[in-house]
């Protein structure tokens, strides 16, 4: 009865969900399934690994310099739209332009790959911590079964494409390019930048009036001009640093290692046949990532961000400490457990930025806990194509393993309490009212 609950988003609710749903969908598979299984067909994996880092690099860039004016930006919804459209429009240009084209090629890969990053886990993002305050870990949780569904559905997708002989690489990408244009529209007619102006209610909780909750949602309009957490404090905050490294680490690991996946499960041969190959593998991956990704979502929810993500480091430590051992069953459960905490990794940034500071100083924190952690993430594909070329498999899982070391760690010593004294200080400094907002959120 409690999970039902904590799913009842609304009807305006459930659009948003299906819209950030299909946006993960779209930076899920055209940046991905490209790096996993056409990179030879458009100049190799590193190759087409530094293009997508490159660009990920750009729209990082592009975060941080927006986290400086954040308050000023009057609609993420618009800025949504416009990057969705661009999206649609780029992935048309990498299923149909040809190999022989390839300058132009990479110029709408390194488009599409930009756009999808800012539309999916930037501008969308900040929608959803506006509608669901508390509920995001179970938000998230759902809609992020999009890393694990379309990871399990590479063995289809290489099916369309290179079932005939001749690659045809459109008719690969078409059934996802129309899922994600069906929920773009929804979103673009029914989503609006605060559920009171579409007559919803934050977390769907109709407790209070709805010339209440439009009331407060006024009010925090404005307390977000004058919020307290300014980029430069943010970045001067240990705690930051503390729990947006590991974010960034789990997706470095989880990116990754999703597109070095047919390389690492090709190393063994037949030894993969008694799992099912490649395609019963990442099939695995998509039923243990959507049981993942809801799961520590609802753990988000029940018993808070940091334990959730104490729990997906302590997966991820041991996920590369398995794979080191270099069997094939065990480099299947450490995919496996890759695959657990997949989805989930993209779901932190908002929680924390929504569990641990005020809802004023949302937008401001989440603004650059994105970006920051987006460095690992964008440097991951390549640092895997890398290691698996100078050590083989052996080279993804040791920096998995590095990186599970130092985010338990890091888990462990971020302090919530620690935030809120620093968060009393700023406001006295500012000549705010002290109160206990942040109390319940430790």
């Amino acid at each position: 009865m409690r999970v039902l609950k904590s799913l009842n988003f609304g009807p305006r609710g459930w659009i948003l969900l299906i819209y950030s749903f299909t946006a993960f969908v779209a930076q899920a598979v055209f940046p991905n399934y490209t790096q996993n299984m056409l990179a030879d067909l458009y100049g190799g994996p590193v190759t087409i690994s530094l293009l997508y880092t490159s660009a990920l690099v750009v729209a990082i860039i592009t975060q941080l310099v927006m986290s400086l004016f954040i308050s000023k930006i009057k609609s993420m919804k618009k800025l949504s739209i416009t990057l969705g459209v661009i999206t649609l429009i780029a992935a048309l240009g990498i299923m149909y332009i040809p190999a022989s084209l390839l300058n132009v090629w990479y110029v709408f890969y390194f488009i599409v790959t930009y756009c999808s990053n800012m539309w999916a886990v930037y501008s969308i993002l900040f929608l959803v911590g506006q509608w669901f305050p508390t509920k995001k870990g179970t938000f998230m949780g759902v809609s992020t079964l999009a890393f694990p569904v379309v990871n399990g559905l590479m063995g289809p997708f290489a099916g369309l494409v290179f079932g005939k002989g001749i690659p045809n690489v459109a008719a690969g990408f078409w059934p996802y390019w129309i899922v994600v244009a069906i929920g773009f529209v929804l979103g673009t007619i029914f989503v609006t930048e605060y559920p009171e102006q579409a007559g919803a209610f934050r977390d769907n909780d109709k407790s209070m009036s709805a010339e209440k909750a439009m009331d407060m949602m006024k009010a925090e309009i404005e307390a977000k001009k004058t919020s307290v957490w300014k980029t430069g404090k943010t970045l001067t905050s240990a705690d930051y640093w503390l729990i947006t490294i590991p974010i960034g680490l789990l997706l470095f690991c989880a990116v990754g290692m999703m597109t070095r996946t047919a390389a690492v499960i090709g190393s063994f041969g037949a030894e993969m046949d008694r799992f099912g190959g490649f395609g019963g593998i990442m099939f695995m991956v998509m039923i243990f990532g959507i049981i993942g990704s809801f799961g520590i979502g609802l753990l988000d929810t029940a018993v808070g961000t940091r334990k959730a993500i104490l729990f997906s480091c302590i997966l991820m430590l041991l996920s590369g400490i398995f794979g080191l051992v270099g069997s094939a069953l065990l480099t299947v459960v450490s995919i496996i457990l890759l695959a657990v905490f997949m989805g989930a990794s993209s779901n932190f940034g908002v929680s924390v930025a929504a569990q641990y500071w005020r809802r004023e100083d949302y937008s401001n924190i989440f603004g650059v806990i994105n970006p920051i952690s987006n460095i690992l993430q964008a440097i991951g594909p390549a640092c895997m194509a890398i290691a698996i070329t100078a050590r083989g498999p052996k080279g993804i899982f040791t920096l998995i393993t590095i990186a599970g070391c130092i985010s338990v760690l890091f888990s462990l010593v971020f302090s919530p309490k620690r935030i809120r004294k620093v968060d009393d200080k700023l406001r006295a400094a500012a000549g705010k009212k002290l109160d206990d907002a942040l109390a319940d959120k430790l």
